[in-house]
């Protein structure tokens, strides 16, 4: 348990978290979420996280707020593995709510009504004094607008506080700050992952706090490891490659294919050609990092057995393991998403690929208005890393992107200069107090320290 001893003394005695933790902080007319707890003995937290991504999230705000509550805290809700090692009976499998897209998701609306409304139910059954959504927001904010009126039909004299963990990507949307508006009717505060996300939400009438990205948690896990230098984190790739049975003389490409099914099975088709391309050209060995799903790890262990170059695969779950294996890596080839900020954090040149369905990239040209898609381009405005995304995600574009990072050592450098400006901006206690050091402030622990005091 990290966070435990890493926290050693009171949050509010931290001066510069208490004046991030003070803004928007305001449920006048109700019980404060501690009173509520010394009334009934017990902390009691409803919680739902729908992809592996969400479950880290809310597995870490689990442990961070049981830290800190002097109370016994009982959680129920829908979550992965990782929320079950902090207690949670997930009532169905989180994988069943783990679709994203538009036209990707018509084929599972009828299981998505279904288990919408177990979830809402067992809600109500529960009586939770705190309510907390991670990320999934198509269906985190069906959940909590059907769960408060659920509660408006039965008159309940005390409702519990709806949060939402990772704010919607309202920026990326033509229109779509207008969206805004109308969540405060059914979510009470948001925690953003993004600095320039919480002044947005708040103008337009939601409580917001951005309490920063969650990558920075694996510098403070790993640091009990003395893993890790400032925002960085340095693994040990020697020790990866003996533990795999890889010659010195391999070059190794981390390959990262997504943590969902739909995507993986879209994705690992066009790397497994790209690493064709370039096997004619390298001794490669290919590292894919295989999400914590169960769907997704069936998937690709029967899809590597005719890939073109040798593989190793590495489970997710070990944030020592991943490093290590990013240390021993010269580049990365990974899908959009959380994982090229982690490539970052391990400083190492990545490529990012994205392909949906055909209608749902239509869909993207035409409401989108940023004109990038990883996170450390859009936080940094900047075309740091090379994206290859919809028509242009081929093997033939890839390939020699991929090439050009593995052997220009100014394309490499980059990258590598770019992370330290990007994680200052992720770290909102460091943006507060203009301290040049990174924080012992993990993210999960202001998010629950503001449950708590809420």
């Amino acid at each position: 348990m990290f966070l435990k001893s890493v926290w050693s003394v009171k949050i509010a005695m931290n001066t510069s978290f208490s004046r991030v933790a003070k803004r928007s902080l305001s449920f006048s007319g109700r019980a404060s979420v501690g009173d509520l707890a010394a009334k009934d003995g017990e902390l009691r937290v409803f919680i739902v996280a729908g992809e592996v991504s969400g479950d880290i999230i809310a597995s870490r705000f689990m442990n961070s707020l049981q830290s800190l509550s002097p109370f016994p805290v009982r959680f129920a809700g829908v979550g992965g593995l990782m929320m079950s090692h902090q207690g949670l009976n997930s009532l169905f499998p989180m994988e069943d709510i783990a679709v994203m897209g538009i036209w990707e998701l018509l084929p599972h609306l009828s299981t998505l009504r279904v288990r919408l409304k177990k979830a809402v139910e067992s809600a109500l059954t529960f009586e939770p004094h705190v309510v907390l959504t991670v990320d999934s927001k198509g269906f985190s904010f069906r959940f909590l607008k059907q769960l408060r009126a659920r509660y408006g039909l039965l008159h309940r004299v005390t409702t519990p506080q709806h949060f939402h963990y990772v704010a919607p990507s309202f920026w990326a949307w033509k229109g779509g700050e207008s969206r805004l508006k109308g969540l405060s009717e059914f979510v009470d505060h948001i925690f953003c992952i993004l600095p320039f996300e919480a002044e947005v939400c708040r103008s337009n009438g939601l409580a917001a706090t951005f309490v920063g990205h969650p990558t920075l948690e694996d510098v403070l896990e790993l640091k009990i490891n003395k893993c890790v230098d400032e925002w960085r984190v340095q693994g040990d790739g020697e020790e990866f490659r003996r533990n795999y049975g890889i010659s010195s003389g391999s070059t190794i490409i981390s390959v990262l294919p997504g943590s969902r099914l739909q995507e993986v099975t879209r994705m690992l088709p066009i790397f497994s050609r790209t690493m064709k391309l370039l096997s004619h050209r390298e001794d490669l060995t290919a590292v894919i990092h295989v999400a914590p799903n169960k769907h997704v790890h069936n998937y690709i262990t029967n899809a590597v057995h005719d890939w073109p170059v040798s593989i190793v695969l590495v489970p997710g779950g070990s944030p020592c393991m991943k490093y290590n294996s990013f240390s021993a890596s010269r580049v990365a080839l990974c899908t959009s998403g959380t994982v090229a900020v982690e490539l970052q954090l391990a400083r190492l040149p990545c490529v990012v690929a994205y392909r949906a369905h055909i209608l749902t990239e239509w869909f993207i040209r035409y409401k989108a208005k940023i004109d990038y898609i990883s996170l450390p381009n859009i936080v940094l405005d900047s075309s740091v890393i090379p994206e290859a995304l919809f028509g242009g995600c081929t093997p033939s574009q890839l390939a020699p992107l991929l090439m050009d990072l593995m052997h220009d050592e100014s394309l490499r450098q980059k990258q590598i200069s770019a992370a330290e400006t990007l994680f200052g901006l992720l770290d909102p206690l460091r943006r507060v107090s203009g301290n040049s050091t990174p924080t012992e402030t993990a993210p999960s622990m202001i998010a629950a320290s503001l449950v708590f005091n809420s």
